[in-house]
């Protein structure tokens, strides 16, 4: 077993005052390693906030660790306005120079630390799912026995239909993306492509000028894209699905004819494809310069 390591290379706390491995001895502690654009942690994330809440009386302590992935994560205002959209009232360490991440050896989001009342870690889970044996563990450490919280994810939140996603996740800068197809208008299955003015950065790709669109030959239910928006200033898109507005279709962050609204640094689900779900091509277009899109996710 490895002791609970400190969190003193955090750059801020959230929602508690700085917390040690001393101060926390004889409570179980969880750690949640995440960060804010991540769609496998907004899928976990309604587990763990479900846990906090129905076992902190029993003596668990969830900690979450925001190690940014992306340089705008870093922002401290992003952080917070997270967890109010997550409604996260448990502890949260801002690991924005990854003293916490190396000091766990962490490689991973999301990823779930479990210590008993002693300060050792006993257990370790990375990504989604183990919902049930994880909970088990907790209960195990606490000396509690009772009937699993009931968990339901809604929104971005709910869990991927696995069976129907046949796209990976695709990363659009240069750092770590595939170069898009020339012609948007005839893109094969899983590749992306661009139309109007786009500047290529290492994590991210930016509107130039106004009028650029984004398009993606894709399988699965959901379709999701992490945006920026450094220009201080909303900035109106319209989301098409094969060339025409989704409908019932549409993502949680868009309406039914396809108009949504880039205004701070997160995941936006575009598209939730009502009914089969079969290979589909959405086009995003931005009205306005400055938009940065960095990784598209689904599920």
């Amino acid at each position: 077993m490895t002791s609970l390591p400190p969190f003193a290379g955090a750059t801020a706390w959230l929602n508690s005052p700085p917390l040690t491995p001393d101060e926390l001895r004889g409570r179980v502690v969880l750690v949640n390693f995440w960060t804010l654009t991540c769609v496998n942690w907004l899928r976990q994330e309604p587990w763990v906030r479900a846990w906090s809440r129905a076992y902190r009386d029993d003596g668990l302590v969830v900690i979450g660790v925001h190690t940014p992935e992306f340089g705008f994560e870093h922002d401290i205002d992003l952080i917070g306005r997270s967890l109010a959209d997550r409604e996260i009232d448990y502890p949260v360490a801002v690991d924005s120079d990854y003293a916490v991440w190396s000091a766990f050896d962490n490689h991973y989001w999301p990823a779930l630390y479990f210590a008993d009342r002693s300060g050792e870690i006993v257990d370790f889970h990375f990504g989604e799912g183990r919902y049930e044996k994880s909970e088990k563990t907790l209960q195990r450490l606490l000396g509690v026995k009772r009937d699993p919280v009931r968990v339901e994810g809604v929104g971005p939140e709910k869990g991927a239909d696995w069976d129907t996603v046949r796209t990976n996740e695709t990363y659009l800068g240069r750092g770590r993306g595939d170069e898009p197809v020339e012609s948007p208008a005839y893109l094969p299955f899983n590749r992306w492509g661009l139309d109007g003015a786009w500047r290529f950065g290492r994590e991210e790709i930016e509107l130039t000028s106004a009028g650029g669109t984004i398009a993606f030959h894709f399988q699965a239910r959901d379709a999701n894209l992490v945006l920026s928006n450094p220009t201080g200033q909303p900035i109106p898109f319209q989301v098409l699905l094969d060339g025409v507005a989704p409908g019932p279709s549409g993502g949680t962050d868009i309406s039914a004819d396809g108009h949504g609204l880039l205004d701070y640094g997160r995941m936006y689900q575009l598209i939730r494809q009502d009914g089969p779900v079969t290979e589909r091509t959405v086009e995003i277009t931005f009205d306005e310069p400055g938009a940065r899109a960095h990784v598209f996710t689904f599920g």
